[in-house]
């Protein structure tokens, strides 16, 4: 099953996170103390998006 990237990307703002920058291939999201990089693309794959969770602290939700 996979996992919307909006969603994630919507999950990771309502909790303090914020777009730091672009890169080539990844979108840095930061809360001034962690910086996650989430991949571009339309869909993540499950496992992808609760690591990306657990990196930034948060609860994996997906």
């Amino acid at each position: 099953m996979s996992v919307k990237r909006r969603d994630l990307v919507k999950y990771f703002e309502q909790n303090g996170f914020k777009l730091l920058r672009e890169g080539a291939n990844h979108s840095i999201y930061t809360n001034g103390t962690k910086a996650i990089p989430v991949k571009r693309h339309r869909q993540l794959d499950r496992i992808t998006a609760n690591e990306l969770c657990k990196q930034a602290g948060l609860d994996p939700v997906f």
